[in-house]
């Protein structure tokens, strides 16, 4: 299947996304062709693309590899593992500008703006943060996607690291799978949070929407998130509060989905809504409100322990005095290692 290697051959998987999705087949299935049913829940594929998966050995039932023909029971779990598309070998370098805050020659970190796609995917093959990493480190395209080793969504900013290396991709992934790397973000939530809390639940695909994740009580993969609140305010009348959120793992969506779990959503996410209140409508601001403000890592090559830190940008520092929150509610460079 077409995942990155390490050097002992074992396979990678990117930390911050899901490269494969997992469906629970319903018992009124039985009977149905695999081909069939895989094409009716996943109509980003065509159904040629995925016999060709199936095929080619990247889509299993149960765990075992089977045909396109194969006679579904009903309740078998099937995994797909997507496999490369014609258009992701015409990445092209383009001159998009990147804002890089540290750079040498085993990582980047870069600071990434709201509106920035990381990966090129159905509906943005082009102009997306690895195509603007071609250009300016032309060298990168020997290695697996551009050494990009985690993602943040399109619509959420701030910091991110990139490997220069092979050496440095392997380090990178192995420390964000053993949870050493640390990531704290800034989020605006609708409601009053606790002043400090701990959410562990379950993170999935959302069984009803595929483009969604949803927490589940016995599907999907562990997920932590530790927050503490930094402030409260109001917007027309409803309850706001500012949090800092550390992951201790890092699944799709994992802030915007456990938040809202709890019935916080995040001001301006269109698609973790649930609890919003009526006059969100009101809300000056259109994407979700988080940013990834620091980050540290130990570094790939010389073992030093290293952290950046970074304000959040101008659009969420807009909104925070229509939120009743000045300035200097917001955190200063962090010491990354206390522990929540």
């Amino acid at each position: 299947m077409a995942l990155p290697q390490t050097p002992d051959s074992n396979p990678i998987d990117y930390i911050d996304e899901e490269d494969f999705i997992t469906l629970e087949i319903p018992w009124d299935a039985s009977g149905e062709r695999l081909d069939k049913v895989l094409a009716g829940a996943l109509p980003d594929y065509s159904r040629n693309r995925l016999k060709t998966w199936v095929e080619a050995g990247a889509v299993t039932v149960d765990g075992k590899i089977t045909r396109a023909r194969y006679l579904l029971k009903g309740g078998e779990s099937v995994k797909v593992f997507p496999q490369e598309m014609p258009e992701q070998f015409a990445f092209t370098p383009e001159d998009i500008p990147l804002d890089v805050v540290y750079e040498d020659d085993s990582l980047i970190v870069i600071n990434k703006p709201a509106g920035l796609v990381v990966h090129p995917a159905a509906g943005n093959w082009s102009g997306t943060l690895l195509n603007g990493l071609l250009f300016h480190y032309p060298e990168l395209k020997h290695l697996p996607r551009a050494g990009i080793v985690h993602r943040l969504d399109k619509e959420t900013s701030g910091l991110m690291v990139v490997a220069r290396t092979d050496i440095a991709q392997t380090a990178l992934v192995r420390q964000l799978q053993d949870r050493s790397v640390g990531r704290r973000y800034l989020a605006w939530v609708w409601g009053t949070p606790l002043s400090q809390g701990k959410i562990q639940a379950m993170v999935a695909r959302d069984q009803r929407d595929r483009l969604k994740m949803a927490v589940h009580s016995i599907q999907g993969k562990p997920a932590i998130t530790l927050y503490r609140r930094l402030a409260i305010g109001h917007f027309s009348a409803s309850p706001v509060a500012l949090l800092e959120c550390r992951l201790e793992t890092g699944r799709t969506h994992q802030i915007r989905v456990h938040l809202e779990s709890l019935g916080f959503p995040l001001l301006g996410d269109p698609v973790y809504r649930k609890k919003v209140p009526g006059s969100a409508k009101e809300l000056p601001f259109h994407r979700q409100a988080l940013h990834a403000y620091a980050l540290s890592l130990t570094h790939p090559a010389s073992n030093e322990r290293m952290q950046w830190y970074r304000l959040p940008p101008q659009d969420l520092l807009n909104l925070m005095p229509a939120l009743g929150m000045t300035a200097d509610v917001l955190p200063g460079e962090p010491d990354l290692e206390r522990v929540n």
